[in-house]
């Protein structure tokens, strides 16, 4: 009940907004779907509802998914202390501050997020080898035949594995099974663009992702925080193993020990 109030508030002191200011150039998320609804011809529905589930759904869309993405995240990290360095010195090379100074534990603002390239390497190798979703289902239409010459009758579910599909020789190479954040990254040290039907961990086409850029703003900082202030290694003897569920988590969660760097 607490949680429908706060967002019915947060709905109320939007639409208030809204109506004050018509430009849309520094919207916050909830003001396109004000703009949805009252675009929508003939709408008599209850609009608090509307907005309510959607801002539910996107809070909670992205809520597990990307705590089970970071969760993998720090367990190849823990296994490949390389990596770890890296990011560690490529946050310090672009803090705006002292890096060898311990009088500031901060979280850092988009423009140095956006200056991080390896982390972000690093993030999509992770999410590459552990999507968060790790299964997808599609039914057609109407009677299909798939590339590989399978024919599929219409509402015929056809289920896609993203987690194999990520650890495939044909598609990554023979090192497939590396956690290597460079082939994420140009020869000129940018951000390699990969096609969304070969990186599906944000799903492709009409129905891709909304929250992607979300979701990545989100892990890269709480990543280059943790990163830069600690070092998080896993307990010995924790088991690792892959959680049978919608969300790919850890079937035991992440035992760690974190000590300040």
């Amino acid at each position: 009940m607490k949680r429908e109030e706060l967002i019915k508030r947060k709905t109320q002191s939007a639409q208030d907004d809204h109506q004050e200011e018509e430009d849309l150039e520094d919207a916050d998320l909830l003001t396109p779907f004000l703009e949805a609804y009252k675009g929508l011809s003939g709408a008599s529905g209850n609009c608090d509802k509307f907005l309510r589930d959607a801002l539910l759904s996107l809070v909670f869309a992205g809520r597990d998914t990307t705590s089970a993405a970071l969760t993998w995240f720090f367990w190849l990290l823990s296994t490949n202390p390389l990596v770890e360095t890296k990011i560690r010195e490529e946050i310090k090379a672009n803090m705006t501050i002292n890096p060898d100074s311990d009088k500031y534990w901060r979280l850092f603002d988009i423009d140095v997020l956006n200056k991080l390239v390896y982390l972000h390497g690093a993030l999509c190798e992770s999410l590459r080898l552990f999507p968060p979703v790790p299964l997808q289902h599609k039914a057609p239409l109407e009677p299909d035949i798939l590339p590989s010459g399978h024919r599929i009758s219409k509402n015929m579910k056809t289920v896609i594995s993203f987690y194999s599909m990520g650890r495939m020789e044909s598609i990554w190479g023979k090192d497939y099974l590396d956690f290597k954040p460079e082939r994420w990254i140009t020869d000129q040290g940018g951000i390699k663009h990969v096609p969304s039907y070969k990186f599906v961990a944000f799903n492709a086409g009409p129905r891709s992702c909304l929250g992607k850029d979300m979701s990545f703003t989100q892990m890269k900082i709480v990543a280059a925080a943790i990163v830069h202030h600690y070092h998080v290694e896993v307990v010995q003897g924790h088991p690792i193993s892959l959680s049978n569920s919608v969300v790919l988590h850890m079937k035991h969660g992440l035992r760690v020990r974190v000590t300040k760097t």
